[in-house]
C-alpha cells in the first residue's frame, strides 16, 4: 500500500478523522449520555441528549480531557481536572445542560485518581493516591458540607462500586502487598465497618486476583458481580456479600465447551441477566446470560475487537467495534450504527495475520500485517505497553501509517500480556523486561527466517512499557535491531521508581519482588541504563515533560549517558503527560519518527 496522492496522505487522514468512544449513559436517565471525541482536534468530553439529538462539548482544555462520569440522575457531569497531563488533580462538575464548572467535592486534596463512585441518593466516594498517604477514600454523605475519610492504607487500592441504595461500598485493595492480584473488601458507608472480604492472595500458595465488576442494579440486592482467576483465567461469579454465598456461572459455548479465554461480565438493567464478554487470542465476542435459566445467547458481532459494550434498558446492546482493517464505530445489536463521528471515515488498512511462534516460555502469539509487494520487508516491531495489556485485532492509526510507508508491522503478545491466562501474565516477575524480550526475540527470529523481515532493516518501537522494552532491547539484544523508537519509556529504572506515581511504585515492588534496596541486582539487570554501553543502533526518544508514569528526569539520565558515550540518538520533548490527547501533536510525533527511520534506513516507497 502506498500513500494517496492528494494533499493529505492516508496515514494522516486516519489520525485526523474524528473518533468517538462508547457512550456512557445515566442509570436513571438513559437518554443522557457522555462520550469522548477528538472532533475538534483534541480529545474532550461531550454530552449527548439522545432524546433531543443534541451534542455539546463539555470540556475545552489545551491538553484534552478523557475521564468523566454522569451522576445516576443525569443532572451532573463529573470530570477530572489535572494540569497539562500530569494526572494530579481534582474532580469538577457541571450541569448536563451546560453551565459553570465547580469543584465537585471541596476538601478533597489534589491527588492521583483512585476511582469515583456516585450514588443514587447523593452519596459520593472519591479515591485518591499520594506518596505521603497512599490510598485514601473520601466519603461525602448526602447533604453534608464536606468529606470524611472512609478508608486509608499505604498500599494501592481504589473505589470498586457503591451498592444501588448507597449503603455498601466495594473496595479493590492490595493491602497484602501483591499489586498484581487485588482483594475486595465491602464496607458499610454508615460507619466504615467491614461486611465481607474476598482475598485470594493472603496465605495462598498460588495467589490469584479478584476484581469488582459491580453491585446488582436493584434496591436491597446485596449481590456483587466479581471476576476471579481461580482456574487460571478471568471468569465471573456472583457473591452475595450479606451471607458470603457464591453462585457459579455455568458458561459454555454452543458445543457445550468451556471458553478458553478470559470472561468478563456486567449487569444488564433489572439485574436478571448479564452481558458477557469473551476475550481470546486478540479478539472478543459478546453473549447474554439469563440468571434464572442459565441460558447463554451469542450476540451478533463481527470478527474483530469489542473495545467496550453496554446493555441498554430497551434490551439492545451497544458496543464499540473495530478490526485492524476497519475503523471503529459504535454499533448496536439492533443492526444500527448508534453513533458515528462527524466528517469523513478514515481510510481502511490491512488485516492482521495470526502467527504462533515457539518461545522459551511457550507459544507466543503475534499479529502480523504486510504491505503490498514481496518481502523481505523493512519491519517495525511495535511493542505494546502495560505490561498487563495486549495487542488485538483492532484499528490503530500508528501501525497503519508504517504499512503505508512500505513497512511490515509485527506486534507480539509477550509473557506479561493479558488474554492468555494468569500464568502467562504473571510470568514476567523478577526478570522484568528480560522475559518479554526473549519472546520478542523468538518472533524476530521467525520473521527473518520466514522471509517476512529484512534483518538489516528491523525497527524496535513502542510506547510506555513498550518504550521501556525498546531501550532495554537495544542494550540486551544489540545485534538484533537496526533502530529504536522509544516513546515515554522507562529508561533509568532506579530513578523512575523514585519519581513515579505511588500506584506504579506498588506495582514495581510486586514485579521485582522488593524495592531497589532489597533486591538491587534485579533492578540493575532490568534497567536500560545498565546496558546503554552495548547499544549499537541509533535511538529516537520522545517524552512528555509532565509525565508521572515515566518521569522526565530518568529519561534525561539515559540521554545524558548516550551523549557521553557518543551514541547516535535524537530526543523530542513535548508539553504533556504520558502521551498527548492533541491530534496534531500525535501526527507530529509520528512524522518525526518516520523521518528518523527514513534517514537511517532509506525511503522504502
Amino acid at each position: 500500500m502506498t500513500e494517496e496522492t492528494n494533499a493529505v496522505p492516508a496515514w494522516e487522514q486516519r489520525f485526523r478523522a474524528a473518533r468517538v468512544s462508547l457512550p456512557d449513559w445515566a442509570e436513571d436517565a438513559p437518554e443522557r449520555a457522555l462520550y469522548v471525541s477528538n472532533a475538534t482536534g483534541t480529545f474532550e468530553v461531550y454530552a449527548w441528549d439522545r432524546a433531543a439529538g443534541g451534542h455539546r462539548r463539555v470540556t475545552d482544555r489545551p491538553n484534552g480531557t478523557t475521564d468523566a462520569e454522569l451522576s445516576p440522575d443525569g443532572e451532573w457531569i463529573w470530570w477530572f481536572d489535572d494540569t497539562a497531563g500530569d494526572e494530579l488533580g481534582v474532580w469538577r462538575r457541571q450541569p448536563f445542560g451546560g453551565g459553570p464548572d465547580e469543584e465537585a467535592v471541596p476538601g478533597v486534596p489534589a491527588a492521583y485518581s483512585a476511582g469515583l463512585a456516585l450514588g443514587r441518593d447523593g452519596t459520593v466516594v472519591v479515591g485518591t493516591s499520594t506518596e505521603e498517604e497512599g490510598t485514601t477514600l473520601y466519603l461525602r454523605r448526602p447533604g453534608a458540607d464536606g468529606p470524611e475519610v472512609l478508608y486509608r492504607h499505604a498500599e494501592y487500592g481504589g473505589v470498586g462500586d457503591l451498592s444501588y441504595d448507597g449503603t455498601l461500598l466495594a473496595i479493590d485493595h492490595t493491602e497484602h502487598g501483591d499489586a498484581m492480584h487485588a482483594a475486595i473488601r465491602v464496607v458499610r458507608t454508615a460507619d466504615g465497618s467491614t461486611v465481607a472480604e474476598l482475598d485470594e492472595v493472603t496465605g495462598r500458595q498460588h495467589p490469584c486476583g479478584v476484581a469488582c465488576l459491580g453491585f446488582a442494579p436493584a434496591d436491597g440486592d446485596t449481590r456483587l458481580l466479581v471476576a476471579h482467576q481461580r482456574r487460571g483465567h478471568w471468569e465471573p461469579v456472583l457473591w452475595d456479600v450479606a451471607d458470603g454465598t457464591e453462585t457459579a456461572l455455568e458458561l459454555r459455548d454452543e458445543q457445550g465447551r468451556e471458553f478458553p479465554g478470559d470472561l468478563s461480565a456486567q449487569w444488564r438493567p433489572g439485574a436478571r441477566s448479564l452481558l458477557i464478554e469473551h476475550e481470546y487470542e486478540a479478539r472478543s465476542e459478546l453473549f447474554s446470560y439469563e440468571l434464572a435459566t442459565g441460558v447463554l445467547t451469542r450476540l451478533d458481532t463481527p470478527r474483530g475487537t469489542v473495545s467496550g459494550a453496554t446493555a441498554r434498558p430497551d434490551g439492545t446492546v451497544e458496543f464499540l467495534w473495530s478490526s485492524a482493517a476497519e475503523p471503529s464505530a459504535v454499533r448496536s445489536t439492533s443492526g444500527a450504527v448508534v453513533l458515528r463521528a462527524p466528517g469523513p471515515v478514515p481510510p481502511r488498512s490491512v488485516p492482521v495475520e495470526d502467527v504462533w511462534v515457539e518461545g522459551p516460555g511457550g507459544r507466543v502469539h503475534a499479529l502480523v500485517q504486510r504491505p503490498a509487494g514481496e518481502g523481505p520487508f523493512p519491519t517495525v516491531f511495535e511493542v505494546h505497553g502495560g505490561p498487563t495489556h495486549h495487542d488485538s485485532d483492532a484499528f490503530a492509526a500508528g501501525p497503519a501509517a508504517w504499512l503505508d510507508h512500505g513497512y511490515a508491522v509485527v506486534r507480539v503478545n509477550y509473557r506479561g500480556s493479558t488474554g492468555y491466562g494468569q500464568a502467562w501474565t504473571d510470568a514476567l516477575r523478577e526478570r522484568v523486561g528480560l522475559i518479554e524480550l526473549e519472546d520478542i526475540g523468538a518472533v524476530r527470529a521467525w520473521a527473518v527466517e520466514s522471509g517476512l523481515a529484512d534483518p538489516a532493516r528491523l525497527v524496535l518501537s513502542g510506547g510506555s512499557w513498550g518504550g521501556y522494552l525498546t531501550l532495554l532491547g537495544l542494550g540486551v539484544q544489540p545485534g538484533d535491531w537496526s533502530l529504536g523508537l522509544a516513546a515515554v519509556p522507562v529508561a533509568d529504572y532506579l530513578a523512575a521508581y523514585e519519581d513515579e506515581m505511588e500506584a506504579l511504585k506498588s506495582l514495581d515492588r510486586t514485579l521485582f519482588g522488593g524495592t531497589p534496596e532489597e533486591v538491587p541486582e534485579r533492578w540493575r539487570a532490568s534497567s536500560p541504563l545498565t546496558h546503554v554501553e552495548r547499544v549499537k543502533a541509533p535511538v529516537y526518544i520522545s517524552a512528555g515533560v509532565n509525565d508521572p508514569r515515566c518521569p522526565i528526569r530518568q529519561i534525561d539520565n539515559y540521554v545524558r549517558r548516550l551523549e557521553e558515550l557518543g551514541k547516535a540518538h535524537e530526543v523530542y520533548r513535548y508539553d504533556a503527560g504520558h502521551g498527548s490527547l492533541v491530534v496534531e501533536e500525535r501526527i507530529k510525533q509520528l512524522r518525526l519518527e518516520i523521518d528518523f527511520v527514513r534517514r537511517h534506513l532509506g525511503d522504502t516507497r
